[in-house]
C-alpha cells in the first residue's frame, strides 16, 4: 500500500500545540513595548483589503496601535452601532488562519471572512455572494487540525443563525459549497468540470482552513464569498460594484453581527 503524502501523517490531533498565538503575541509585545489589549468582539478578514480601503478613505477608521501582530495592521470602526476590527490583505489558508488565532487569542469572539471568489456554478450574474456552508478541502492548513475528510462545515448553531439573517439582505446572498484552492493559478478546466458536477459554487482560499480551525478551537467563524468573477475569462472581469462591493459586504456582515449579538444577549439575560 503506498504511504500516504507527508501533510496526512503525524498529525496528533488531541496533542496541544507547542507553538500558540498566545505565546507569539507575548513576545511580540515584549519586542514592540506594548500592552495587552483586547480587540472588538467582532472581527472581520478582508483579504482583497477592499473593505479596508474603502473604510481609510471614507470612514472615521481607527489604527489599533496596540495590535502586536508582526504581518498585519488592525484597525476599528464603528458600523451601523457594531464596533468592529478589520484585518486586511490576509490572503490564503494559511495566513488567514495565522491571523483568526491572533484575534481570538486577543479577545474576538467571532470572526467573518469575506473573500473575493470564482464562480464555478452560474447561479447569477457576478458580482453576488455566497454564505459558505462547507468548503472543499484542497489546501493544506485545514489537516493540521482535523482529520482527513472532504469538507469543513459552518457550525450548525451558524448554519442556523446566518441563513435567518441573511434571508433579510437588500441582495442576493446564496448558500451552499465552494473549493477553497492553495493554488489559484492550477485552476484547470477538468478541475472546474469536476467541482461544477459535484455542486460548488465558487473557488476561494480560505474557508476551508478557517473552518477547520474553528471546529477544532470551537471558535466562532463565518465565512462569506464575494463571487466577482469567472477566473478572467473575457474582459472586464472582477468587479465588485460600487465602492469595490465594500458596502454591499458590510450590509451583509452587518445583518450577521447583529443577529450574533441579538442572540449572545439573550443567552446571558
Amino acid at each position: 500500500m503506498k504511504e500516504k503524502p507527508p501533510i496526512l501523517r503525524n498529525k496528533y490531533y488531541a496533542e496541544s500545540t507547542i507553538f500558540t498565538a498566545d505565546n507569539l503575541l507575548r513576545e511580540a509585545r515584549r519586542q514592540k513595548s506594548l500592552t495587552q489589549n483586547r480587540v472588538p468582539s467582532i472581527c472581520l478578514l478582508d483579504p482583497d483589503g477592499d473593505i479596508v480601503r474603502w473604510l481609510i478613505d471614507t470612514y472615521d477608521l481607527t489604527l489599533d496601535a496596540k495590535w502586536a501582530c508582526y504581518h498585519t495592521d488592525l484597525y476599528r470602526f464603528n458600523f451601523e452601532e457594531v464596533h468592529y476590527g478589520i484585518v486586511g490583505c490576509a490572503v490564503g489558508a494559511s495566513f488567514a488562519v495565522l491571523v483568526a488565532e491572533e484575534l481570538f487569542a486577543c479577545g474576538a469572539e467571532l470572526v467573518i471572512s469575506v473573500t473575493s471568489a470564482g464562480q464555478i456554478n452560474p447561479i447569477g450574474e457576478p458580482p453576488y455572494f455566497v454564505l459558505i456552508e462547507q468548503a472543499l478541502r484542497d489546501e493544506g492548513t485545514s489537516y493540521h487540525y482535523l482529520p482527513p475528510s472532504d469538507f469543513s462545515q459552518l457550525s450548525p448553531d451558524l448554519r442556523s443563525l446566518t441563513k435567518r439573517a441573511c434571508s433579510r439582505a437588500l441582495l442576493p446572498v446564496y448558500r451552499g459549497a465552494t473549493w477553497t484552492t492553495d493554488a489559484p493559478f492550477r485552476e484547470t478546466e477538468s478541475a472546474i468540470t469536476h467541482y461544477r458536477e459535484l455542486g460548488l459554487l465558487a473557488v476561494e482560499m480560505e474557508a476551508a482552513a478557517l473552518y477547520a480551525m474553528a471546529q477544532a478551537r470551537q471558535k466562532s467563524i463565518v465565512c462569506l464569498a464575494h463571487v466577482t468573477n469567472q477566473m478572467a475569462q473575457s474582459e472586464g472581469d472582477f468587479e465588485k460594484g460600487v465602492a469595490n462591493g465594500s458596502q454591499d459586504a458590510l450590509h451583509v456582515v452587518s445583518l450577521i453581527s447583529k443577529a450574533w449579538q441579538h442572540r449572545q444577549r439573550s443567552e446571558t439575560d
